[in-house]
């Protein structure tokens, strides 16, 4: 039996055939069995009924008993707009068995199925009823097990059925869950009753040997997750593949993703989230709490989770986080062995999250905050300590800044806070710092994130801090009092995510300075920067902080403007620059003590080693603008300490001699791997189902050091479960190149995605995309 397979979990009965004789219900496609009633209607207890039923003769001639039902799969899961879902139509699993559909719904609209009967429908004789049951032990008083008579006064959103049409022994009904239906696999069954003379009554029961599933349902307006432009859907629920953005605010890079929330198994692994997280059946209606379990679940410290975080840059015993380019090697490895999979980091977390809030029907979208915020001890605010003479102080901080950050927006209504909070809530699975004693972060309402509320659940003052906490230097004198350094718009920079109602660029674009498929989402975060708004919606977060006196002193002016230099694309393997520019806005001369360092860092901040450093001495001529000092570095200075995503972080400290005027900054950007080109071989307007077509990747190593441990990896839902293919070492200057063939299981527009991975740190990726004719 399919592991989607009837399970009852109940004591094992014997059924009586439509000839009367016993059989084996697990042999044939239906099953039913008789029950009573007395004459004043008082039910008789069932399974007494079962076994007395053998002295209760019944007129064959009137009885109605139900041989099938036909769920109209096809039909049903066009109009819930399921019928993208490997699992709602015919297909082939990895060892080319076919499998039946099955019927995927979304709750609050009706679907239609066809009660095959084996005689015509008298409704003056037989009564018809539909029952529903959700979980090992369905309770009426707990919503899991649902029974009503068809063609019943129906209540607004709840369940109920109607007769669409009788013919012949077809009895076509029409049914509907409600708007806050359990999501998940429900049981059916069809009790059809028969009239007797002496006003008794005989239940006959029909069990629908296979589950269905019930989904969430955007395009309905009475359910929490309904989003009122539907068009968005196409992105933010059907979009099985998109990107991710990456890189430092001024190089914004993408990352494809191939979310692959149809394919056969995830479904199913998505429900076993809520099963495996403890979720009480009576919340899996609930997209604020389920939206909750799906953050904490995701990652594994504290529930044994789907993934492994790991930030070490070492790998061993698991994947190389930059080596995934999709959830589906992520869920498969998960649902066949049940423990967490290694390693992921936030992006990886957060294509996952996307892929089974898409699944689910909770719109969903993957966002990015460059220069992100790690507020650890709930101050709202980035705290640095330095001395005098601008050396850190590390034992006094503990907060960092990220390159960026990546975790998920699902879009909910939020009837448990104060009007205007629904719409995008924020949920984070990056396993970053405790929430109720558990890792996960949200939903938490953007309005509220953007107002400053952060006092509403979830998790409002860490959202708050991660895009628009202030940076505050503190410099300690040598009396021992503290000076402050604002830093007030540093934090929160362009927060991006992919635009909906676009189609993917390719490889070469994912690097551009305007990728026309990012859409900047910060204002829906918070304010402009420097605003009232901005400024008022800070000072109220402060209010709710640990510490509420972060404002009440100022900085001095200062007449030295300091600016870093933007830099343009850098391809890895590159000499690069480090520029400061200054002004001097004084009157008189002032003379600039400078230094400046590089360091290699993880994109979370974390410095892994300083390459170059250099000082300089200054003088600024009264009203000089635009004066430069220049350190260059060199793929010398850099190789032997490169890791993932090449990112770099320079520093500034400067001191104004006349005024002692401070200057401490920073400035983060990342080095560019080189672009993995496409190649078609054959004819592109002619890719078919079922028939294979070739393409050809490659890319030229940019290294002055040969790549060893090389491989591609390919995938693309509809068209390519993940593969891996080896290759031999390739050296400096050399082609990495593979001819991989694939073969689509269905049309439409697809998208091919590969990612090249090496011992060395590597981040080529790229996006082809391909429209496959039925």
């Amino acid at each position: 039996m399919s592991r989607r397979g009837f399970s009852r979990g109940r004591r094992m009965v014997t059924y009586e055939s439509r000839m009367g004789s016993a059989f084996d219900p697990v042999s044939i496609p239906h099953f039913w069995q008789a029950y009573g009633s007395t004459a004043d209607g008082r039910s008789v207890d069932r399974w007494k009924a079962q076994h007395e039923r053998s002295s209760v003769k019944i007129d064959d001639n009137t009885v109605m008993r139900c041989n099938w039902v036909d769920l109209k799969i096809a039909q049903n899961s066009k109009d819930h707009h399921t019928d993208q879902f490997e699992c709602s139509t015919y297909w082939e699993d990895d060892k080319y068995q076919r499998q039946d559909p099955y019927l995927i719904l979304r709750r609050g609209q009706a679907f239609v199925v066809d009660l095959q009967m084996d005689k015509p429908f008298n409704k003056e004789m037989h009564d018809l009823k539909l029952c529903f049951e959700y979980g090992k032990f369905p309770k009426p008083g707990k919503g899991t097990s649902v029974s009503f008579h068809v063609s019943a006064k129906d209540r607004p959103k709840e369940w109920g059925a109607e007769i669409v049409s009788v013919v012949g022994n077809t009895i076509t009904v029409s049914i509907i869950t409600p708007p806050d239906c359990l999501i998940g696999k429900w049981d059916m069954r069809v009790d059809t009753a028969v009239k007797l003379n002496d006003g008794s009554t005989r239940l006959f029961r029909y069990f629908f040997p296979k589950q269905f599933y019930v989904l969430f349902n955007p395009w309905c307006k009475d359910d929490q997750v309904y989003m009122p432009d539907t068009k968005l859907l196409n992105e933010y629920v059907l979009n099985d593949v998109g990107k991710i953005y990456a890189g430092t605010s001024k190089q914004i890079g993408s990352k494809p993703w191939n979310f692959g929330q149809f394919e056969d198994f995830v479904l199913d692994c998505s429900l076993l989230v809520l099963e495996k997280s403890g979720l009480a059946l009576s919340a899996r209606g609930n997209p604020v709490q389920i939206a909750r379990k799906i953050s904490a679940f995701t990652n594994s410290p504290d529930d044994n989770g789907i993934l492994m975080g790991n930030w070490s840059g070492n790998y061993e015993g698991g994947t190389r986080p930059t080596k995934w380019v999709g959830s589906v090697a992520i869920l498969q490895e998960y649902w066949k062995r049940k423990r967490p999979v290694k390693y992921g980091q936030c992006w990886v977390f957060s294509g996952v999250v996307t892929t089974i809030c898409r699944c689910l029907g909770i719109p969903c979208r993957p966002v990015t905050n460059f220069v992100s915020a790690h507020d650890s001890d709930g101050t709202i605010s980035i705290d640095d300590y330095f001395d005098m003479d601008g050396n850190l102080l590390e034992e006094f901080c503990e907060d960092s800044i990220w390159n960026f950050h990546v975790w998920n927006d699902v879009w909910m209504a939020r009837p448990d806070l104060p009007s205007g909070c629904g719409g995008w809530q924020a949920i984070d699975a990056t396993p970053q710092e405790l929430s109720d004693g558990v890792y996960c972060a949200g939903p938490c309402s953007l309005n509220a994130i953007k107002a400053g509320q952060v006092y509403l659940p979830y998790d409002g003052p860490f959202i708050f801090a991660e895009v628009n906490a202030d940076r505050v230097r503190h410099r300690r004198r040598n009396d021992g009092t503290w000076d402050r350094y604002f830093m007030k718009a540093s934090v929160g920079q362009k927060i991006s995510t992919k635009k909906p109602l676009v189609t993917a660029v390719d490889s070469f674009s994912r690097w551009k300075k305007e990728d026309p498929d990012r859409e900047d989402i910060t204002e829906q975060y918070k304010f402009k920067e420097g605003t009232s708004e901005e400024r008022a919606a800070t000072l109220a977060a402060n209010l709710k902080s640990t510490r509420r006196d972060l404002y009440d002193r100022n900085t001095d002016g200062d007449d030295v403007k300091f600016e870093w230099e933007d830099k343009d694309f850098i391809t890895v393997g590159s000499s690069f620059d480090v520029a400061l520019v200054m002004t001097n806005k004084a009157k008189e001369e002032r003379k600039v003590e400078i230094t400046l360092k590089a360091a290699v860092v993880y994109y979370t901040g974390v410095i892994k080693s300083f390459v170059k450093g250099d000082k300089f001495e200054i003088t600024l001529a009264a009203g000089e603008k635009g004066k430069k000092v220049t350190m260059s570095v060199t793929p010398d200075d850099y190789l032997d300490e490169l890791v993932d995503h090449a990112n770099f972080k320079t520093t500034v400290i400067a001191k104004v001699d006349e005024t002692n005027q401070i200057f401490m900054e920073d400035d983060d950007f990342m080095l560019r791997p080189p672009p993995l080109e496409f190649e078609f071989l054959g004819k592109k307007n002619e890719i078919k189902t079922l028939t294979p077509f070739k393409l050809k990747v490659g890319f030229t190593n940019p290294l002055p050091i040969p790549l060893t441990r090389c491989m591609f990896i390919v995938e693309g839902p509809g068209l390519q479960k993940p593969m891996e293919y080896q290759l031999m070492d390739v050296g400096p200057g050399k082609r990495a190149e593979q001819t991989i063939s694939l073969t689509p299981k269905t049309a439409g527009n697809k998208q091919v995605i590969v990612s090249f991975d090496c011992y060395q740190p590597c981040d080529v990726t790229g996006m082809f995309p391909v429209t496959v004719k039925g």
